[in-house]
């Protein structure tokens, strides 16, 4: 808004110029003798208006190409603050429609409880896990691997070190306290492990 009166000021300013120009050029016309006036006027007026007029046009025209684009702007930046703002409000509705029907598998095995048959309830917890796993595999999510690997400080987070595990266990991964996981080739939780020293 203050681009835009700042903007009008100058436009005023310009206008103030150019009406002080052509008063200045009416004076000098009349001031001259009758019979150069009259025949030199109409030559005059027509040079001299015609020049002014085409750039009193010509900043209309810029003037309203100027407030049209200011208005654009302006639409642009509300358009764009509201898509934004949806799309962090509703940024995580993919992941939590892809992990609802991992939600429903647990709430029928809660609600089956007529069974005391223990190998039953674990290998159905395994099949939801395993379903749960390939759901977030879908989302981009993968599993940091440790097994063996050596410590890296942009996957791992050592929270021990392990003495006397011989040379070649030496900067290796002993043990994963935690996993850590990838979204898209980025990390979002790093994996916390014991290292051997």
């Amino acid at each position: 808004m203050n681009k835009k009166k700042e903007f009008n000021e100058e436009i005023n300013k310009e206008e103030e110029a150019l009406n002080d120009v052509k008063e200045e050029n009416t004076g000098a016309d009349a001031t001259e003798g009758e019979e150069a006036a009259a025949e030199e006027a109409p030559q005059e007026k027509e040079e001299e208006k015609d020049p002014l007029e085409a750039a009193q046009e010509e900043n209309a025209k810029l003037r309203d190409q100027l407030l049209r684009t200011i208005a654009e702007f302006d639409n642009f930046k509300k358009r764009t603050l509201k898509e934004k703002t949806e799309l962090i409000l509703n940024g995580g509705e993919k992941t939590i429609t892809a992990i609802l029907p991992v939600l429903d598998d647990f709430e029928r095995a809660l609600a089956d409880t007529h069974t005391d048959d223990a190998q039953a309830v674990k290998e159905g917890m395994d099949l939801i896990f395993k379903k749960f796993i390939k759901t977030l595999e879908g989302l981009g999510v993968k599993k940091i691997d440790t097994d063996g690997q050596d410590f890296d400080v942009d996957y791992h987070e050592a929270i021990a070190m392990v003495p006397g595990m011989g040379d070649e266990k030496k900067g290796k991964v002993i043990d994963c306290v935690q996993t850590g996981y990838m979204l898209n080739d980025k990390v979002i939780r790093h994996a916390k492990v014991a290292v051997g020293q």
